[in-house]
């Protein structure tokens, strides 16, 4: 709904279609799997930890209105800001850190997208439910688990609960105790449950990450078989 470092708002349709009524995403962030495409239909949970984040999906779902974020200022290259909604536009893993922050021209245009995206996409959150805490909090229901926690390595650090703060294997148990199917992000260094490759991402200067999933079912155990993922 939002701009945060890390989503997966280019890559969802790579990811399987929902199976279940629910969605529950234990690491919310900004929520991209159940924005993509009808996943917003469903009964969709989001567990947020940061305070800050959570408080943005509150005000989102709670009594944001359309009128509401068109009318927010754009902002100007140059000038500061304390607000977090705008710092974390800042396309870095950092923004989570700061209290005030400089607008730069990314800074800028990425707030400017979210505005209009916010305002045309509205609509599709106001049924959903946000519990601001830790993952083990989200509701014990059958439900497809989009599970996409900070990953086990550099690109995990940063964030204000970042990989050094997560017990893998712990998280691991947890998501294997799901009722449903579980949907699980990693990255390369993943080596707690059995992951595959999903794809590769191209980055900054010539750079590649992989991406690797886990996924597990109880009703539909031969949905990877019949895809791509390998």
């Amino acid at each position: 709904m939002f701009y945060y470092y890390g989503r997966k708002k280019q890559i969802a349709k790579h990811y399987p279609s929902p199976n279940f009524e629910a969605i529950v995403e234990p690491f919310a962030g900004s929520a991209a799997y159940s924005l993509y495409g009808e996943n917003w239909q469903k009964n969709v949970f989001l567990v947020e930890k940061d305070e800050s984040v959570s408080d943005i999906w509150k005000w989102l779902i709670e009594e944001a209105t359309p009128q509401v974020i068109n009318n927010l200022p754009d902002l100007e290259i140059g000038e500061k800001s304390s607000e977090f909604l705008h710092i974390i536009h800042a396309a870095t893993k950092m923004a989570f850190h700061y209290k005030t922050i400089k607008v730069t021209a990314v800074l800028a245009r990425n707030w400017q997208i979210s505005k209009r995206y916010m305002c045309e996409n509205l609509f599709k959150i106001k049924h959903w439910k946000i519990i601001c805490g830790d993952y083990t909090l989200a509701p014990d229901i059958e439900a497809t688990w989009f599970i996409d926690p900070p990953y086990k390595d550099a690109s995990g650090e940063g964030y204000r609960y970042g990989s050094k703060l997560i017990d893998y294997q712990k998280l691991a148990t947890w998501s294997k105790n799901r009722k449903g199917e579980v949907i699980f992000c990693e990255g390369h260094c993943g080596n707690y449950l059995p992951f595959k490759p999903l794809l590769y991402l191209k980055g900054v200067a010539g750079k590649t990450s992989k991406e690797m999933i886990y996924y597990r079912s109880d009703s539909y155990p031969q949905l990877l078989a019949k895809s791509k993922i390998s």
